[in-house]
């Protein structure tokens, strides 16, 4: 009886085995048979992959590559908060709290002096601000009849003295790697200065509480700083009248950051008139300017004894620069400031003349063009085309007086004239380490920064220069 049970279950394993044998044999014959088929399937498969990649590709590429909404501004046609081409917002400083990164504001031509006349704008995303529009948006020319003019006002603890345009992204966007622009705006300082009478000829920096007028600003007409990885580009600016201790247009980037500033016109302001600065300061990812085209008259030194500003362009020392085809006249220091000794510098086809001190200066070294290629150690020596040149300049003759006839002094001139009285109060006050009186005996200083009328100024910048400077955009 087990013999026959134990036969009995030997044969049903192997019928098992043998028919999944046979099932095996088939299916592989099958596969084998099939195989075109099968292949035929897989090459379609991989073809509409490859095609929907491709679609998607060609569609992340049309995409712009900074998002962003656009906003519409216009002095004479704006209300409420909108900001649509239907109905524009009336100031900038309306949708400020509004913007994000990669927005865009269109703004059309009018004379704007911010919320409540503070006459400050401080935008704190990375966006763009454009100018010159007319009032339906369609047509721009910022220096002709569609200005876009940045202005202000000078009450007494009524009005900022911030920088007049601001963009300052550096502290909530630390690396962002898209734009920011600004194209075709104006800015005049001459309504939120002090001056010393109604004839405007003599700026005054402190306030006059007593006159209900308040401080002239101090701090640039166009400011950008950023964090990094970002682009900046600022052009068709024009900056006037602007009493500025540094940069009137200061640019300051970030790692790997790239700024152009291309096509600008700036004149009579104190300072530095553009400040090319550096947010990063290590061995790779240095900063990096283009400034070309831009045509820069009239710096002044900050004040009649100061020993700061009066230069056309300055540069930090961490930072890589080319600056060509600029036409820099008339600084009370000179033209080009590279005290600071700029990791790189590249000076290409510009055009000096009317410096008081220097056309190009490196550490405490003050050289004139004749002296650039032979003494200067921190200009790349592929530097070439600088030239002096004589200008007839469409300057108006009133200011033209006013500036070719003010006083001039210097610090030691300053010191020179000062006599020490010989007084009881002096001998304590030198015992006590404190600062003897005295008297000067220099002129008064009855003209500095005296204002210039933005028409008059945009008549010098209409036109290049022997193809250099700025044109009208």
């Amino acid at each position: 009886m087990y013999k026959f049970c134990f036969f009995f279950l030997c044969t049903l394993c192997l019928g098992q085995t043998l028919s999944a044998q046979r099932g095996l044999q088939n299916l592989r014959q099958s596969v084998l048979q099939n195989r075109p088929v099968i292949q035929q399937s897989v090459n379609q498969a991989q073809q509409m992959l490859a095609t929907a990649s491709e679609e998607t590709a060609a569609q992340n590429a049309s995409l712009p590559t900074t998002q962003g909404k656009d906003y519409y501004v216009s002095a004479s046609q704006g209300r409420g908060r909108l900001g649509t081409k239907a109905q524009p917002a009336k100031d900038l400083a309306a949708i400020i709290s509004l913007l994000e990164a990669g927005d865009r504001v269109h703004i059309a031509a009018g004379v704007y002096r911010s919320k409540a006349s503070r006459g400050s704008d401080i935008i704190e995303v990375p966006v763009s601000i454009i100018g010159g529009y007319d009032e339906s948006f369609s047509h721009r020319d910022p220096w002709g009849s569609l200005q876009t003019v940045f202005s202000g006002t000078n009450d007494y603890q009524k009005t900022q003295t911030t920088e007049r345009l601001a963009i300052l992204t550096d502290k909530q966007f630390r690396q962002y790697e898209g734009r920011i622009l600004i194209d075709g705006i104006i800015i005049d300082n001459s309504e939120r200065n002090r001056y010393k009478t109604d004839a405007q000829q003599q700026l005054m920096h402190k306030a006059s509480p007593a006159a209900g007028q308040g401080p002239s600003p101090t701090l640039p007409g166009i400011r950008v700083r950023t964090g990094h990885e970002t682009k900046v580009e600022i052009r068709n600016c024009v900056l006037i009248n602007c009493a500025a201790t540094q940069g009137v247009l200061d640019v300051q980037i970030g790692r790997n950051g790239k700024a152009q500033i291309v096509n600008n016109l700036l004149v009579n302001n104190s300072g530095e008139s553009i400040y090319c600065k550096s947010k990063y300061h290590s061995n790779t990812g240095y900063p990096e300017f283009y400034v070309a085209h831009n045509t820069i008259l009239f710096s002044w030194a900050f004040d009649p004894v100061a020993s700061y500003g009066g230069s056309n362009i300055m540069m930090d020392n961490a930072c890589k620069v080319v600056a060509e085809y600029n036409v820099l006249g008339f600084g009370d220091f000179g033209g080009v400031n590279n005290v600071k000794k700029a990791l790189e510098l590249q000076l290409n086809h510009n055009v000096f003349f009317g410096h008081t001190r220097f056309d190009y200066r490196e550490f405490n070294t003050d050289l004139p063009l004749e002296e650039l290629e032979d003494y200067a150690e921190y200009l790349n020596p592929k530097s070439q085309g600088n030239r002096q040149a004589k200008i007839q300049l469409p300057l108006d003759q009133s200011w033209a007086k006013l500036y070719f006839g003010r006083n001039k002094m210097t610090r030691e001139q300053l010191d020179a004239s000062v006599s020490v009285a010989s007084t009881d109060a002096n001998a304590l006050r030198s015992m006590l380490g404190l600062n003897l009186q005295g008297s000067s005996n220099l002129p008064t200083v009855e003209i500095w920064l005296p204002r210039l009328a933005l028409a008059d100024a945009l008549k010098l910048g209409l036109e290049s220069y022997d193809g250099a400077g700025c044109q009208k955009p």
